[in-house]
C-alpha cells in the first residue's frame, strides 16, 4: 500500500512538472519580437529592427524580420505611434507566419525621427559671412542693417551642407533677397529665402550749385560727398575725372548726385566745320579736306562728312576738333 501511494505521488509530481514545462516546450522555435517602447531613427523608413529586439534560433528569419519596413518615418523632429495590431498587420502583409512570432508591445512603440536644428542665428551668421565675402565694395564701407529669417530650419541627421545662391545681377546694396539651399548627405532637403538690408557708403560726385543745360562743368561746380548707394541708381558717377570737361545735358539742380546720363562731352565739331579726313592702312595714309554734314559730333562718335574734292559723303569717327578718321 505504501508503495502504491509512493508511485501515485511520483506520477502526480511528474505530471505537474510536465504541465509547467508545456508552455516552454510549445514556445520552442518561436521568434521573439520585443518592442522598445520608444525609438529614435534617422532614416526615411521605419524598419522593424530599429524599433524592436528580435531573437530566435532561425537567424535567417530574424534578419529578414529586421529588414521589414513597417511604415514611413515621420518628418525630422516629429514622431508617430505604432501599436501591436498595426505591426502584426504589416508582418502579415509581408507573408510572415504569425504562428512563429511572439510579439510583445503592450503600449505600442513611439518612433521619433532624429533631426538637426539650424537656428535663426546660425542662418544669419552664414548669410553675413557670405555677404562680406562677396561684396565688390570696401568692407569698411559696408554695414548689414538687418537680416530677416522667417524661422529655424529642421533637417534630418547627416552631413549638412548649404549654399547661398543670390539672384542674377544682385548688386549687394539695399534690400537683397538671398536664397539658401540645404543638403543632407548630398541630397537637397530645403530652400529658405533670407532678406538682407545692406548699407554701402561711397564717395559720389554732387553738384554745389544749379547747372544750366550745356554748361561746362568745372571743379567749382561739384564736390565729393559720402552717400548710401542703396538708394541710388547704378549709373552714378564716383570719379571726378568722369565729370570734369563735360557739360550738363539738361538743367541740373543743386545737391544732385551726378549720373552718367546727366552729363556729356561737348561736341568737337558741328555742321559746316571743315575737318581733315584721314584714312590709314598698313604703311599707307590718305588725307582729304572734308565738311561736317550733320548737326554735331563728339569724340568717338561716328558722323557724316563730305569730301570737298569728290563731293562724296562718307562716315568717320571724330578724333578731335579738326580730324575725322574713316575705315580703310
Amino acid at each position: 500500500m505504501k508503495c502504491y501511494r509512493f508511485f501515485l505521488c511520483l506520477i502526480i509530481c511528474f505530471a505537474i512538472f510536465l504541465t509547467g514545462m508545456l508552455p516552454r516546450l510549445s514556445e520552442a522555435g518561436l521568434i521573439s519580437i520585443h518592442g522598445l517602447g520608444k525609438a529614435e531613427i534617422n532614416t526615411n523608413d521605419i524598419y522593424l529592427g530599429q524599433i524592436a529586439r528580435i531573437r530566435g534560433d532561425d537567424q535567417a528569419l530574424v534578419q529578414r524580420l529586421k529588414r521589414i519596413v513597417i511604415a514611413r518615418a515621420p518628418l525630422p523632429g516629429k514622431s508617430r505611434h505604432l501599436n501591436k495590431n498595426y505591426i502584426r498587420l504589416r508582418l502579415k502583409q509581408k507573408k510572415i507566419d504569425l504562428s512563429q512570432i511572439r510579439l510583445e508591445a503592450p503600449r505600442g512603440i513611439e518612433v521619433i525621427r532624429g533631426f538637426v536644428e539650424i537656428t535663426i542665428d546660425d542662418i544669419k551668421r552664414a548669410v553675413s559671412d557670405f555677404i562680406y565675402a562677396s561684396i565688390p565694395w570696401d568692407r569698411e564701407k559696408v554695414k548689414i542693417r538687418d537680416i530677416r529669417v522667417r524661422d529655424r530650419v529642421i533637417l534630418p541627421k547627416g552631413k549638412i551642407t548649404y549654399s547661398v545662391e543670390p539672384l542674377k545681377n544682385t548688386d549687394f546694396k539695399g534690400s537683397v533677397p538671398l536664397p539658401i539651399r540645404f543638403k543632407v548627405n548630398g541630397r537637397f532637403q530645403k530652400r529658405v529665402l533670407v532678406t538682407a538690408d545692406i548699407e554701402v557708403l561711397a564717395e559720389v560726385i554732387v553738384t554745389k550749385r544749379p547747372l544750366r543745360r550745356h554748361r561746362r562743368i568745372t571743379e567749382d561746380d561739384i564736390e565729393i560727398r559720402e552717400r548710401n548707394l542703396a538708394g541710388l541708381p547704378s549709373n552714378i558717377i564716383l570719379d571726378y575725372e568722369e565729370v570734369l570737361g563735360k557739360r550738363a545735358k539738361r538743367n541740373i539742380g543743386a545737391n544732385r548726385v551726378l549720373r552718367s546720363d546727366l552729363v556729356e562731352f561737348p561736341p568737337l565739331v558741328k555742321r559746316g566745320d571743315m575737318v581733315l579726313i584721314v584714312a590709314e592702312s598698313s604703311g599707307l595714309r590718305i588725307t582729304a579736306l572734308g565738311m561736317v554734314k550733320q548737326r554735331e559730333g563728339r569724340r568717338g562718335e561716328r558722323i557724316r562728312v563730305e569730301n570737298i574734292d569728290s563731293k562724296r559723303s562718307i562716315y568717320g569717327r571724330v578724333l578731335d576738333a579738326k580730324t575725322v578718321k574713316v575705315d580703310f
